[in-house]
């Protein structure tokens, strides 16, 4: 197992020599190995092993994905480029404190929260999650959006700074699907749990 996520990481450190790149297969923390999950050897993932995400996952290039406040990302995520996704946040702590903030252990004002993004949702490029965003499922973030902590509907379509619900990927998708019939049954067997 240590060697396996020793290997994980040198796999990662090693291709940013060359050039940004997607790298196919990423293990968990705890130890599964997913196979069709894509992640940039550019992104950025802290503490890992608080990472709890599904197979079928893309991660772009040059992301920073804060786990250390617990996050999930389910089956078939889409998070583009330059998105962050964060747990925890000490902006405001640092503001109240001043010059004193690094002589404190405990800090009013420092947020630590679990984030989830619900499955088959799109994070667009520059988008930013705060702590305690919970995303639903078949969500579009729109690029540059800045989405505060709180919990948002399945299908939502946000957008804005701080973003707000737009609108239902529900409405986009059922145009495809009216001109794609054979593809309801596959639509219907994630959307519909």
């Amino acid at each position: 197992m240590k060697l396996q996520s020793l290997w994980t990481r040198l796999r990662f450190r090693f291709s940013a020599w060359l050039h940004p790149r997607m790298v196919y297969g990423f293990r968990r923390g705890d130890g599964v190995l997913l196979k069709r999950t894509r992640v940039s050897n550019m992104t950025r993932v802290e503490h890992g092993h608080l990472l709890q995400v599904e197979d079928n996952v893309y991660i772009g290039h040059f992301n920073f994905i804060d786990a250390s406040g617990g996050l999930r990302i389910d089956e078939g995520c889409q998070i583009t480029n330059y998105v962050s996704i964060l747990t925890h946040s000490s902006h405001i702590a640092i503001r109240l404190y001043g010059r004193a903030y690094l002589d404190h252990r405990s800090h009013t004002g420092y947020l630590k929260k679990s984030s989830h993004v619900g499955a088959y949702s799109f994070l667009g490029p520059h988008s930013v999650l705060m702590p305690g965003v919970v995303l639903g499922k078949g969500s579009l973030v729109s690029a540059y959006s800045f989405v505060q902590a709180g919990v948002y509907p399945d299908f939502a379509i946000l957008a804005g700074n701080p973003a707000k619900v737009l609108g239902d990927t529900r409405d986009m998708d059922s145009a495809w699907l009216a001109e794609h019939p054979e593809l309801l049954p596959l639509y219907e067997a994630w959307s519909s749990d």
